[in-house]
């Protein structure tokens, strides 16, 4: 029987199915651990572990391609800002290390991925950067990207911010998030997941593309500029979104009884 799921707001529900707490982020989280250990158990979580692993997990399970990578490559020498769609619990923290690899991805996430069971613990490790919870971590948080744009960082975002399982279509998101680009001056990027049909499995496989580099128009207020960024990357996430030829999950919008 086809999986149908029923929703009533694009921008806040979330079907991730895990249920997680967020996890308090205040002015005593430290973003930026230092120190030869810190720096040791982030190489061997990310390339040792968690590398070799998301890549067997991608090619196996999934089947995963990559399409634009070598254009993509061009940028490798420095900062980039990749806004991607929200589509999948796992392949959604993998993708950005095989699209940045062999640099190292950091992604803005929710500080509830930082009580996921058994990995929450070495998110940070894997390159996660959580969301201040008040006013006073956002001064670590800012940090933390000046540091990692300085190190010439691959930054992923997912502004759909909730997960709609191998969903095809791209939902609206704000755009305050698009100032990131603006601010630092640095090229974004779009990244969309595609589901593809398989020959011998139901399952579908994901297809990543990657289109860039985009630019706000010069001119503009922060505000428009933010708002002029956002259309373009959702415009070229909407026409590649299309390329999906499988409904695996239907989503239904709920009628509204008045």
């Amino acid at each position: 029987m086809e999986k149908i799921i029923y929703y009533s707001d694009e921008l806040t529900d979330e079907f991730a199915g895990d249920d997680l707490k967020p996890k308090v982020i205040d002015e005593n989280y430290i973003y930026t651990p230092k120190g030869i250990w810190k720096k040791f158990t982030k190489f061997f979580w990310y390339r040792i572990v968690a590398t070799p692993l998301a890549f067997l997990y991608m090619k196996i399970s999934l089947h995963h391609k990559i399409i634009g990578k070598k254009e993509f490559k061009k940028y490798k020498k420095q900062a980039v800002v990749v806004y991607g769609n929200h589509t999948h619990n796992m392949a959604d923290a993998f993708i950005p290390s095989m699209v940045s690899f062999p640099q190292d991805a950091y992604v803005i996430v929710n500080s509830n991925n930082l009580n996921i069971k058994l990995i929450g613990h070495i998110t940070p490790s894997l390159g996660a950067i959580p969301l201040p919870s008040n006013a006073k971590a956002m001064k670590n948080f800012n940090k933390c990207l000046d540091k990692r744009i300085e190190e010439k960082r691959f930054i992923m975002i997912y502004p759909e911010a909730h997960i709609w399982p191998y969903y095809t279509k791209i939902r609206p998101y704000k755009s305050l998030s698009f100032g990131y680009p603006i601010h630092y001056n640095v090229p974004a990027f779009a990244l969309t997941n595609t589901y593809m049909k398989r020959k011998f499995s139901k399952k579908p496989k994901i297809v990543t593309y990657i289109d860039g580099p985009f630019y706000p128009d010069e001119g503009l207020s922060m505000k428009d500029a933010r708002e002029n960024l956002r259309n373009k990357i959702y415009n070229q996430q909407v026409l590649r979104s299309k390329n999906s030829n499988i409904e695996y999950i239907k989503y239904v919008k709920r009628e509204v009884v008045e």
